[in-house]
């Protein structure tokens, strides 16, 4: 790999860490998510980073993709399990890392969230080239099932690349029985999530989260002015809230729903474990090698 881009992917996962664990100390009883979300927001900024996606911090069945709203009344509760996921930038290359934090003393949930934890630890272990990706969603298929619950099925690690937050290859949390082997200098997320329920999410349709997929010329005015602030996103998430800061909430959202129409963003709801279970959450990204480098310990 490229000392440049190398150095890069380093300082992102750098400042991820950072970020997390600055994040984690904030996430208390009582404590506003909303503020918790622009405190990391400010932390990687202030390390000279960029958001590679809007920090998402999930509550209890929610297993991803909550997104803090422009007037978000969230309050940390007792018993909450909280997920944070964040991502960062550094010229473009992307590292993704999460944590779950447990508001609450039921020893239950304290080992669901070990069992992310502790299946994201032994994935880690087995990475090298050659290793199979549905080896990995064995490790933690079965680190997850030992300890009593459900990987689950339907969401997945995957890899990182410069402006992209989920390339090829996919990496599952179960066993795929597939042959995609992990390659020399490859950059993967592993992220596994554990939970009490039959291990399946469904999106909600509460979009806060929103990604530019196409260019196309558009007429309203405003709407143009929306698109070229989202223009400098890079083709990367961004949160509904970023774009209020900066315009009229209004007319924000019928920017939104033109660009909507247009095919021009796609959107992305919360992730709610279907049978409204507990879910909790672990990632690190690494890159691939004989001696495998974790950018976001």
């Amino acid at each position: 790999m490229d000392k440049e881009i190398l150095d890069s992917f380093i300082l992102s996962g750098k400042i991820c860490s950072e970020a997390r664990e600055y994040g984690k100390s904030l996430i208390k009883e009582g404590e506003s998510l909303l503020e918790v979300t622009k405190k990391i927001e400010q932390k990687i900024l202030s390390m000279n980073g960029r958001m590679a996606f809007p920090p998402q911090i999930s509550k209890n069945a929610i297993a991803a993709h909550y997104c803090a709203k422009y007037k978000d009344d969230t309050i940390f509760s007792y018993g909450d399990i909280i997920k944070l996921d964040l991502g960062v930038e550094i010229n473009g290359y992307v590292t993704d890392t999460a944590v779950t934090v447990y508001l609450g003393d039921d020893e239950n949930i304290k080992r669901l969230v070990e069992a992310s934890r502790k299946a994201l630890e032994n994935a880690l272990r087995i990475v090298k080239p050659g290793v199979k990706t549905s080896e990995i969603g064995r490790e933690i298929e079965n680190t997850i099932k030992e300890m009593g619950f459900n990987p689950i099925k339907n969401l997945s690690g995957h890899g990182v690349g410069r402006y992209d937050i989920h390339s090829e290859p996919n990496i599952p949390n179960f066993d795929t029985r597939d042959s995609i082997r992990l390659n020399e200098d490859q950059l993967i997320a592993i992220e596994p999530f554990a939970t009490r329920g039959i291990g399946l999410v469904s999106e909600k349709e509460d979009y806060e989260i929103f990604m530019q997929q196409a260019k196309k010329p558009v007429r309203n005015l405003f709407t143009r002015q929306v698109l070229d602030q989202i223009s400098t996103y890079n083709g990367l998430p961004f949160a509904k809230r970023w774009l209020i800061e900066k315009f009229n909430e209004f007319k924000v959202n019928i920017a939104l729903k033109e660009l909507l129409q247009l095919n021009i963003i796609k959107p992305f709801g919360p992730l709610v474990e279907r049978s409204n279970n507990l879910v909790s959450q672990a990632e690190h990204t690494v890159i691939v090698s004989e001696h495998p480098i974790v950018l976001t310990k």
